[in-house]
This record gives structure tokens, sequence and C-alpha cells, in this order.
């Protein structure tokens, strides 16, 4: 047995009653999300944003999520676990400041994961991303990109998967501004960045992004 145990968390139940976030609590999960980042002992914590497209991914992956272990993914959250800490000492709940906090963020996670789940299967038209939105010129302006980057984070666990999903004929093309938007800038063309610095087509490849969520949710059982 080792001398330091790996931290245990619970697995992700759909059939579990679990009822969604509020506006507020959803918020608050954002504030504690930019509370974790600022930390010292905190790696790359995403913010909700980025959340939000990674448990999207994650609910839509060839691997549904609620057969991979918690442990497996829910670390990357907030940048992992520390190495080596047992998981009952103090050093395990870093970055949260306590057990409490950690344990906290930890349900409320899964129960925002179970109402994307919900709304993709049972109500796919009132299913909502959580993408930034700017107001300028009169218009609402949307940017996908910090969901993007969440979403690919989540289909880097299993590159040939999704890479198979990624070269898919059909749905390839719906895929595309996923790629764009939360992919590595510098693997792209030149034409492609200068498409993304403009905010009109950053405005239409956003928008574009549902598609794709509704052609993957139609592959599942």
């Amino acid at each position: 047995m080792p001398d330091n145990p790996p931290v245990h968390y619970p697995d992700y139940n759909p059939t579990l009653a679990s009822p969604p976030l509020s506006d507020a609590e959803l918020a608050a999960l954002d504030g504690l999300l930019d509370q974790l980042a600022s930390r010292p002992a905190s790696g790359d914590t995403m913010n909700v944003e980025m959340l939000d497209g990674y448990l999207t991914a994650l609910l839509l992956a060839p691997t549904p999520v609620h057969q991979v272990p918690a442990a497996q993914w829910l670390p990357g959250i907030w940048g992992g676990d520390p190495a080596g800490a047992a998981a009952d000492g103090p050093a395990a709940h870093a970055p949260f400041s306590s057990g409490k906090q950690k344990k906290q963020a930890v349900v409320t996670i899964l129960r925002h994961l179970h109402a994307i789940d919900n709304a993709l299967r049972q109500q796919p038209e009132r299913w909502e991303p959580v993408f930034s939105v700017a107001e300028s010129q009169g218009r609402e302006w949307a940017d996908a990109e910090d969901w993007c980057i969440g979403f690919l984070q989540a289909t880097a666990m299993d590159v040939d998967a999704w890479g198979a999903r990624f070269d898919d004929p059909r749905l390839g093309p719906l895929l595309l501004p996923i790629g764009l938007l939360g992919g590595d800038e510098s693997q792209l063309s030149e034409a492609d960045r200068e498409r993304l610095a403009d905010a009109s087509q950053r405005d239409t490849l956003s928008r574009q992004v549902p598609d794709a969520v509704m052609a993957l949710a139609a592959l599942r059982a």
C-alpha cells in the first residue's frame, strides 16, 4: 500500500437527482475559480467558461464521463493535485484553503455537470453554453475562446478517439470553429489568425459552436 494514497473523489452518477446551479451559485463558482488561480499553490486553474466547455466535452466524449473515474478529470479543473500529498493531509487540499472548501467545489462542479447533461439529453433547445459576451456598437458580440480551450482540454484525454471525430467528413467541419477558437494560435495559418483578430469573424465562429455540440449530442444513446 502506498504511503500517500490518492485523494478520493465521488464519480459522476447521472441517475442521481441534482438541482442545477442558480445564477448566483454559478457566479460564486466563477469567483472561487478566480481565487484559486491567484493562489501560489495553484496550477492552471480554469475559469467558469473553460469549465463549462470542459464538462460539455467530457459528457460528449466517445467514452462518457460517467464511465471515467473522477480522479482522472476533476483535479485538472484546478491545475491538478499536489504530488505526493497525503489524502488526509493539509497539502492535499491545495490550492483550496480547506478540505471543506474543496468538497463544496467538487459538489458544485458535479451539479453543473449534471445540469449540462440533463439539458443536452432532455431539452437540447434550452441548453446554453457559458460564453463571454460583450456589448459594442449596439449589439452583442460572442467570444467562445475560453469555452473552446476547456473543450479541447477534455479532448486531449482521449486523443485518438476525438481525432477520429475531428477527421470525420461530417463532424469535422462542425468542430472546426472549436479548433480555431481554442487551439494553439501558433499552429494556425496567417489567414486564420487574421480571421480570429476580427471581432465579427470571432462572433460568427462562436455562434457556430452549438451546432457541433448538437451534432455530438445526437450521437449519444
